[in-house]
This record gives C-alpha cells, structure tokens and sequence, in this order.
C-alpha cells in the first residue's frame, strides 16, 4: 500500500472538474462543467497535464497546422497542456511542477506549487500560487 504522497500520487488521472471561485463568491468552470483532461504523474519524477472544453471545434481545412488565426486561437483558448518534472515536499503535501514545455509560452520554465489532498482514487489539487482554482481528478483502471 501507498503511504507517501509522491507512491500515492503515481499514475494516471482523469479530470473530474476544475472550477475557480471569483471575488464575489461565485464558482466558475473555466473550461466548462464538461471540461475534459489527463494528469500522469511517473516514477520517473515527470509529469503531464492537459485539459481542455469540450466542444472545441475542427480546423475547417481539416490539417493539424493550417486552421486560420482565428480557428488556432479558440483552439488554444480551451486548452491547457504543460509537462515536465516535478517534486514532492511530503511535509507540506505539496507537489510543484515544472513547465518545461507548455502550450501558454507565460509559464515556460517556472515552477508551480500544488497542494494535494488524495482520498482513495481522487485527488484534489489546487494551485499554490492561485488557491482559488481547485482541480479533481479520478485516478484511470489501467488500459493494460
């Protein structure tokens, strides 16, 4: 059995919701209540996130590369994709990543704290830098 964070925290995980709370109190979906996204998480100390809305639509050309700005902009609006290592403070249950690639060029090489609360097969994450925004996953059966 899995008893620190980091043993805990290995795998896939599928996003259950991410929302973000406004000044006022107010919950907000910033992808969509139906958003959709995968965090791994491997033994090797890299991860991977990416989530996106739901409903995005295909480029009209049908070509990865050749959508008009328009098009690639409302792409990239819906989407969130970073990887790269991380770390584990077990103290603080705290996991920081590090964005070594990224599709928003803004978080390109900086690190980002994590807080994580895991309860069976769910993790919760919020952003250290941002507490308000608040992800839940749902660790994946394995696809072996």
């Amino acid at each position: 059995m899995a008893t620190g964070l980091r043993e805990q925290v290995i795998g896939t995980w599928s996003l259950v919701s991410y929302q973000t709370t406004d000044k006022d109190g107010n919950v907000i979906y910033p992808l969509g209540k139906d958003a959709k996204g995968f965090i791994m998480y491997n033994p090797d100390g890299y991860m991977s996130a990416q989530l996106m809305a739901a409903g995005r639509p295909a480029y009209q050309s049908g070509d990865l590369h050749t959508g008009t700005q328009e098009e690639m902009a409302a792409a990239a609006h819906g989407y969130i994709a970073y990887s790269g290592r991380f770390e584990v403070n077990e103290d603080k249950q705290e996991l920081t990543h590090y964005m070594e690639v990224s599709m928003n060029p803004t978080w390109l090489g900086q690190s980002q704290p994590r807080i994580s609360k895991i309860d069976g097969d769910v993790v919760v994450i919020f952003n250290g830098l941002k507490p308000e925004d608040k992800l839940t996953w749902k660790r994946v059966e394995k696809n072996i």
